[in-house]
């Protein structure tokens, strides 16, 4: 194609590349408004869901708050149950859940990055995790019931807070996988081959260099996983959370991790099945506290990026 070096031809040229700017421009604020729309839909339907739980669990959010977060399940009457239990056992499902899921998880995609980058085992398993990523987490429930449940028999009750962290722990572990392999692929090259240069071991420049720099994407990644477990009912079911009247007795904070147990979601569907418009308001009402603890978690996961963050 002949370069115009004319001042026609110079004029010719410029009206086109702006004539194409404009249109890159009208695609550029089509799509920017799109994504505005997506998030003030998204932001405007969490709002929605919010008002409806509050409003209809109003009666108890506004007069018999303190009762009911601080008293256990009664089947006798919706004015004497309460959440305590759950709230307790959600706690100690999302600690088991961490125990077992975030150092298996960092570990494997520190040795995906770190040892095996390129590697067709490397792959195979990229991408056999992030297919299980999107298996249903009923699925996951079955597989709890199946293996950990089976599996502690001889040393809990099998049907424990252990087993259903541990269900848990298998269901977020994926996405703890992918997060921390992404945020080590983040990392620069140019900050190994500096340390490498001045003759850090591999080890050193892992420790002192990599995971320093993906501290952050890692945290929120986790945190977020955790907060989908905390949110979970299915899978707690299927390996025996109780969905009725549960007493510990004499048991101690230690003892109830391997004993009997429920969780917040679970009450949360223990409430919605019973007949009557005050079980319903319960069930708002637990919403309510579910959705503010997940939003407490999310909160500090921004927090946590925002701590760590560093900017190359």
């Amino acid at each position: 194609m002949a370069v115009l070096t004319t001042p026609a031809g110079i004029a010719i040229d410029a009206a086109d590349v702006l004539r194409r700017r404009r249109g890159a421009d009208v695609t550029g604020a089509v799509f920017k408004w799109l994504l505005i729309g997506a998030t003030v839909f998204a932001t405007a339907f969490l709002a929605v869901l919010l008002a409806v739980m509050i409003v209809d669990g109003w009666d108890v959010l506004s007069g018999n708050l303190w009762y009911f977060l601080t008293h256990g399940f009664s089947q006798r009457s919706a004015g004497e149950a309460g959440i305590w239990q759950g709230i307790i056992g959600s706690l100690q499902v999302a600690l088991v859940t961490g125990v077992f899921a975030v150092p298996t998880g960092v570990a494997t995609a520190i040795y995906l990055v770190e040892y095996a980058q390129g590697s067709r085992f490397a792959r195979i398993v990229e991408l056999n995790i992030r297919n299980l990523a999107g298996v249903p987490s009923i699925v996951y429930g079955l597989l709890g019931l199946a293996v950990f449940v089976k599996a502690l028999e001889d040393f809990t009750q099998g049907k424990s807070v252990i087993a259903g962290g541990m269900t848990l722990a298998a269901m977020v572990l994926p996405i703890i996988v992918i997060t921390s392999v992404e945020a080590l692929k983040a990392v620069p090259s140019s900050l190994r081959e500096a340390a490498y240069g001045v003759g850090a071991t591999k080890w050193e420049v892992l420790s002192r260099q990599v995971l320093p720099a993906a501290l952050s994407t890692i945290l929120t990644g986790t945190v977020l996983a955790l907060a989908r477990a905390l949110g979970e009912a299915a899978p707690l079911i299927l390996v025996g959370a109780a969905t009725g009247f549960l007493r510990f007795g004499d048991a101690n904070m230690l003892e109830t991790f391997t004993g009997p147990y429920t969780a917040l979601p679970v009450q949360i569907f223990s409430f919605a099945r019973l007949p009557g418009a005050d079980w319903g308001v319960n069930a708002a009402a637990a919403s309510v506290v579910i959705l503010v603890l997940v939003l407490a978690v999310n909160g500090l996961a921004i927090y946590l990026r925002n701590r760590f963050e560093k900017q190359w």
